[in-house]
């Protein structure tokens, strides 16, 4: 068997990673030439100021008297520049943000690994092109770009990554460090002559990252008064650089300024997702080469926040997030950065139509560089006869365009010229997206093959080695021979046609990965024909029944993925399962008790995302009520003539209810203390530090016996999950937990019912001797529900509190007990900590299942595979690689969910073992008796 697990683990592990290849390479392509607008800029040098995590309503809209949130900005954006809103794309995360911005590309998932910080690809910037570049603000985003540039003129000025500290009195502190820095940096240079010198180049960029209004989002969110407070001293501290630097300059109308932000933000202070809370940037471009104010009748747009932001008379300029790095580009007259992707937004524009046709047209040329690039490498790549290009963009078809433009510029029929390029750029992308996607459809059905394989394979093994259905047959030498043969010889010829083609290493894995599958699973034909038989001996309608049943319940699962509220249909269902099968007649109160529950659990799907809205009177409740259950425990557990209990173990489930208490309180003054900005209590934290690690060694210190140490797993686990809970979550564990209780109780009646077994004390069992191999049995169709119950648990323990497929419901405030400071992997791993908390639980309850109705566990392991393997394969075609940002990565959220599910159940499955099975002692003292 542990060949077969390790086979498992790798396919699975293939699998796994065969999205990321299919759908989420990179896109970049290396090779292409600068391409440069051949005429004078209008500007010497940009001021750009990125207002992290700013929204566009927050900057525009009115206060509750009628005056603006910004004054300066709003004065700017009526008598001085452009205006408008700046679309992102998911994940609307810092990084990605600043990418689209400054590069012009939309960065690819694969990006995600390393934090959204390091550069997982090279890539050129408007900052690489430029002569200088100063930039000051945060150290998660200024080294990315000074890391990529070329020669050593991008220079970053950053403050301590300690100091965006989410519980500090005012994060405002850090926008007012980067205006004073910058102040300084100006006086400075007018005694150092070559820092005067360089200023005073053309091409030269000014980056002001201004963080705190992310920080103030995060810790108050954006409908606080802090948050709006920001806004005002970011709006004041523009006033100042602005006016400093056309000092500075003499008023030499040479300063290009343009302000926005790289992603908004939830009501609930969260981003990544695609809310249009978060993907709708504000966009301020004033100063040379930047068109007036341009004043309207009439302007139609589908959100109706003109009429709010009482700005209907000004023309709305509207572009996507990586527009924004031509419009830098082309303003101080820089190559348009290799990557980028974005069409130059001529309305911002105040110059010549030679000038804007010119700008358009290096634009095309350069977006039509990195095609052409992308098909070379295609074409290398595949063979000529099975090579099809992209029609709209032949060769000719370039060379005709090309020719077309430069005419349409040099007979001065500039609109005629704009329009050309802009159809050419359209086409140009379409084909950087045809040729990245060139392969996508082949290596898709080599992994579908795989799966369904493997999926068969599996259902072929429990079939043969965990029933009684088949014979087992002498497998006939000649044939097998045969067989290895031809799969070897088909191996061959793949791989011969990838080694032509020069394929990436990857793709032999994926299309070589079906040859063994199959071979294995043509090898069990013999089991394959006696199951036939043993099929068409049973009446029709029962075996299509069984099939539909498990088609309905597989299909719930998945539903449940997109509207969790499917899991509340699945739990009412359950609910009634006493009844359908005629349990209850034999078990009442157990019975109801299981009604119950699963009544109340169905609640918690329907209640909206956790994270919204804190609520720490709930999590305060679901301690206290914790130790109300506990109490009920011990004194049932004192009061039984138990010959097991030992007053040493008293004092184990003491201790865990003082770890129970103490993490109520934390929480609760935790939160009032960040509540009056007075930080993180240091008390709170170490008192925090010690309850995670000291309770899973209390779990360890007690008795195996069934309930005792199920119990013991509960508080361990709650006393930790106290203090990572912000709202009605808290009380989520205590409820499964409940249900899972009886579902023990409940599978112990099943097993009589069906007369498999007779039922063992549950009272005395032990975990710690359970595992005596010959009282396993056979299979029966019941344990194909008891696998299914089983995975709805886990599912529903993962959407049960929030849909944590999205990377929306980040809420940092769930760690705040922990630490407040900004660190990604820390509070990342805290946050999975959470949510693996109730599957814990769940592995624990179906350990005592497995154990208690004798099932060796690798049988029910086996149909828990298969089941999510089926899933997954669901998951597989509904990947997305386009649409709103939020479709794409929820579908990759998902696909990964129910991938890692599989392999994470193996893990869960030793941790419940070890959990349930394992005892540490501690040397007991020796007490005398007299006789």
């Amino acid at each position: 068997i542990p060949v077969f697990i390790l086979a498992g683990l790798l396919v699975h592990c293939v699998f796994l990673v065969s999205i990321f290849d299919i759908y989420f390479s990179s896109p970049l392509v290396h090779g292409m030439t600068p391409q440069q607008t051949p005429l004078p800029p209008p500007a010497k040098r940009l001021v750009l100021f990125v207002a992290d995590g700013l929204r566009a309503d927050s900057l525009y809209e009115l206060n509750s008297n009628g005056t603006p949130q910004a004054p300066y900005l709003r004065g700017i954006l009526e008598n001085n520049g452009s205006w408008g809103i700046s679309h992102t794309r998911v994940p609307t995360e810092s990084r990605p943000g600043h990418v689209a911005l400054i590069a012009g590309f939309y960065e690819d998932v694969s990006a995600v690994a390393k934090g959204w910080k390091e550069n997982p690809v090279e890539f050129d910037s408007v900052f690489n092109e430029s002569k200088y570049t100063w930039s000051w603000g945060s150290p998660d985003i200024l080294p990315m770009f000074a890391k990529g540039a070329t020669g050593d003129h991008v220079y970053t000025f950053c403050y301590a990554a300690e100091s965006e500290d989410f519980g500090a009195q005012d994060a405002a502190k850090l926008d007012l460090w980067v205006f004073d820095h910058v102040k300084s940096f100006f006086n400075s240079s007018r005694s150092n002559q070559t820092l005067f010198s360089a200023l005073n180049e053309e091409k030269v960029v000014l980056f002001l990252h201004l963080l705190g209004i992310d920080t103030n989002g995060h810790a108050h969110r954006p409908n606080s008064r802090e948050y709006k407070e920001n806004i005002k001293k970011v709006d004041e501290g523009v006033k100042e650089i602005a006016s400093m630097i056309d000092h500075f300059y003499g008023n030499d109308g040479k300063t290009a300024f343009i302000l926005t932000s790289d992603h908004g933000m939830t009501d609930w202070g969260s981003h990544g997702a695609g809310h249009p809370s978060e993907t709708l940037t504000p966009l301020i471009v004033w100063g040379a080469g930047i068109n007036y104010p341009q004043k309207v009748t009439s302007q139609f747009f589908e959100d109706n926040f003109l009429k709010e932001w009482k700005l209907e008379n000004l023309k709305r300029l509207d572009v996507n997030q990586a527009d924004i790095a031509p419009l830098m580009a082309s303003l101080i007259g820089v190559p348009f950065p290799l990557n980028s992707v974005g069409t130059l937004p001529l309305e911002y524009l105040n110059n010549s139509a030679h000038f804007k046709a010119e700008s358009m047209f290096t634009n095309a040329v350069q977006i039509l560089e990195q095609f052409k690039v992308k098909m070379s490498q295609k074409k290398e790549n595949t063979l000529s006869f099975l090579f099809t290009p992209f029609k709209p963009l032949s060769d000719s078809e370039q060379i005709n365009f090309l020719k077309k433009i430069r005419l349409c510029i040099q007979q001065q029929k500039y609109n005629e010229a704009v329009s050309l390029c802009k159809t050419l750029i359209n086409l140009a992308l379409e084909g950087l997206s045809y040729y990245h996607t060139y392969d996508r459809l082949f290596l898709g059905l080599s992994i579908a093959m795989s799966f369904v394989g493997w999926t068969t394979y599996v259902i072929l093994v429990i079939i043969k080695t965990h029933t009684n259905l088949t014979k087992t047959v002498p497998t006939n030498n000649k044939k097998s021979t045969v067989l290895s043969y031809g799969f070897a010889i088909a191996g061959m010829i793949i791989a011969f046609f990838l080694l032509i083609q020069t394929c990436p290493w990857t793709y032999y894995v994926y299309c070589l990965l079906p040859v063994p599958v199959w071979y294995a699973v043509v090898r069990e034909i013999p089991v394959i024909q006696d199951l036939a038989a043993n099929v068409l001996s049973l009446r029709i309608s029962q075996s299509i029944g069984f099939l539909l049943v498990c088609i309905l319940g597989i299909e719930i699962l998945v539903f449940s993925f997109f509207y969790r509220s499917a899991l509340t249909v699945g739990l009412l269902v359950f609910a009634g399962w006493p009844v359908i099968t005629q349990l209850w007649v034999q078990a009442k109160t157990i019975a109801l008790i299981w009604t119950l529950l699963c009544v109340l659990l169905a609640i918690f799907p329907l209640m909206p995302v956790v994270g919204r809205e804190p609520n720490i009177p709930l999590v305060t409740a679901a301690g206290l009520l914790t130790l109300l259950i506990s109490c009920f425990s011990l004194a049932s557990l004192c009061g039984s003539k138990n010959k097991y209990r030992n007053n040493e173990d008293l004092k184990v489930y003491f201790y865990q209810m003082l770890s129970i208490g103490l993490s109520t309180y934390v929480v609760s003054s935790t939160h009032d203390s960040l509540k009056n900005k007075l930080g993180l209590p240091v008390l709170n934290q170490i008192v925090s530090w010690m309850i995670l690690v000291s309770s899973p060694v209390l779990l360890l210190l007690s008795p195996t016996f069934l309930f005792q140490r199920l119990f013991s797993i509960l508080l361990s686990l709650m006393s930790t999950y106290l203090l990572l809970s912000t709202g009605y979550e808290a009380l989520f564990p205590l409820v499964l937990f409940g249900l899972m209780f009886v579902w023990i109780n409940m599978e112990q009646e099943a097993l009589q019912h069906y007369g498999l077994s007779l039922k063992p004390k549950l009272a005395v069992f032990n975990f710690a001797y359970a595992v005596d191999i010959t009282q396993f049995r056979q299979l029966h169709l019941d344990d194909v529900r008891r696998s299914f119950f089983f995975v709805f648990f886990i599912v529903t323990a993962f959407f049960g509190t929030g849909n944590i497929a999205s990377i929306n419901s980040f809420d940092p405030a769930s760690v705040y007990c922990f630490l407040t400071v900004f660190s990604p992997f820390m509070m990342g791993g805290l946050l999975v900590l959470k949510v693996v908390i109730p599957f814990v639980l769940v592995s624990c309850a179906f350990e005592a299942v497995q154990v208690t109705t004798q099932l060796s566990s690798k049988s029910l392991f086996l149909i828990v595979l298969v089941i999510s393997d089926i899933m997954a394969l669901h998951f597989f075609f509904l990947v997305k690689d386009y649409g709103s940002w939020l479709d794409i990565g929820t579908s990759i959220s998902h696909y990964v969910l129910v991938m890692s599910l599989t392999i994470f159940m193996m893990l869960m499955n030793g941790l419940a073992q070890l959990l349930t099975t394992q005892r540490l002692e501690l040397p007991r003292r020796t007490k005398h008796h007299s006789t």
